[in-house]
């Protein structure tokens, strides 16, 4: 046992440029776990500056010097920045406490809806027990409703200030000194690092590609679901268009879960009829424009993954890094996935040799 174990470690480790590659996947890792909440405006900061590096580049090949490319940038992102605070969150958050205001109402059109079941249903659940979870239901929802409303259920409002102040200096230096920060980065690092490297420079294009296709797919989808709402005339069209435009987030199940609130919403709303029916149609509509068309479109350079692994992923960083691990749940994936194959392996011959031997 422990010859096979010695054997199994020089072939994995007995190469110092895996080692390298070991020890800076294990030092990451550990950061982000242990210090990821002190350092969320950092790494917010991090990726909303990778996010517009992009575009500093792009204006750089157009001849334009750095250092104005970067300013044009960074006044544009505080501009974003500043719409979204007080154009689209007062908003969100408008309807979101209209939304826990009207929750006594759906929550009686519940109640009532259960109520004419038929009663071949009333012999699989008694009545007690169909009012019991409603009842749960009702006290949860508008608990859960309370705490998004409220400040304090997001974070503190101090917090928010800092963070807020602290996020667009960090992602203006980030931009401003990238090569500075760079390289003094690299400093520390070991020379003889070429595996590592090779690693890195297919996740970065991977997980740059990604981010930016998929940020813009938010946007898109969110956008083009107000609009669709709006003309539809739904209630808390703002606060439904942001929960389609995240659930491209999660992929196969976050467009089925979204369907819950917009189908109740146009249900109360509209009752059973042909303005529910055109609700529903738009947003499978533009469910399967998503999925078919703008897609394949941002995300044709990125490496596909098996539904299999994808829904791992979600499931495993999301655990562990809450909102963020989900949104980074491809990316780390395609990461493990470039590590996989990179790392040395035995031929197949020993392979081969090996499970025979062990049979």
């Amino acid at each position: 046992m422990l010859a096979q174990i010695r054997e199994w470690y020089d072939r994995n480790f007995s190469d110092p440029q895996v080692v390298i590659l070991a020890i800076l996947l294990v030092f990451g890792a550990l950061v982000v776990v242990l210090l990821g909440r002190m350092l969320a405006p950092i790494l917010a900061s991090l990726i909303i500056a990778y996010l517009l590096e992009a575009v500093v580049q792009r204006l750089q090949r157009l001849g334009i010097g750095r250092l104005p490319s970067v300013l044009f940038v960074f006044v544009v992102f505080l501009a974003a920045l500043l719409l979204i605070l007080f154009g689209i969150m007062p908003m969100i958050t408008g309807q979101l406490a209209q939304a826990v205001q009207a929750l006594p109402g759906y929550i009686r059109g519940i109640q009532e809806m259960l109520a004419e079941l038929p009663e071949l249903s009333r012999e699989i659940v008694t009545e007690q027990q169909v009012q019991f979870m409603v009842n749960n239901l009702g006290s949860e929802l508008t608990r859960y409703g309370s705490q998004l409303v409220s400040v304090s259920g997001v974070m503190s409002l101090v917090a928010l200030l800092i963070f807020l102040v602290l996020m667009p200096i960090l992602v203006f230096f980030f931009l401003k000194d990238k090569a500075v920060i760079m390289a003094w980065l690299t400093s520390y690092l070991p020379r003889n690092r070429d595996l590592a490297t090779s690693v890195w420079h297919e996740v970065d294009a991977q997980i740059g590609n990604y981010v930016r296709g998929k940020v813009l797919e938010i946007l898109i989808v969110w956008i083009v679901t107000f609009v669709v709402f709006m003309l539809l005339d739904l209630q808390f069209a703002m606060l439904l268009s942001m929960l389609v435009g995240f659930s491209v987030l999660i992929p196969y199940i976050g467009a089925a879960v979204v369907t819950i609130p917009v189908g109740l919403v146009a249900l109360f709303q509209f009752g059973p009829g042909a303005e529910l029916a055109w609700v529903l149609i738009a947003y499978t509509i533009i469910q399967a424009l998503d999925g078919n068309v703008l897609v394949p479109i941002l995300f044709s350079e990125v490496v596909s993954l098996h539904p299999v692994a994808i829904i791992a992923a979600v499931l495993v960083f999301g655990g562990i890094w809450g909102f963020w691990g989900v949104f980074f749940a491809i990316p780390l994936a395609t990461l493990v996935n470039a590590v996989l194959r990179a790392w040395p392996r035995a031929p197949a011959e020993t392979r081969t040799a090996e499970a025979s031997a062990a049979d």
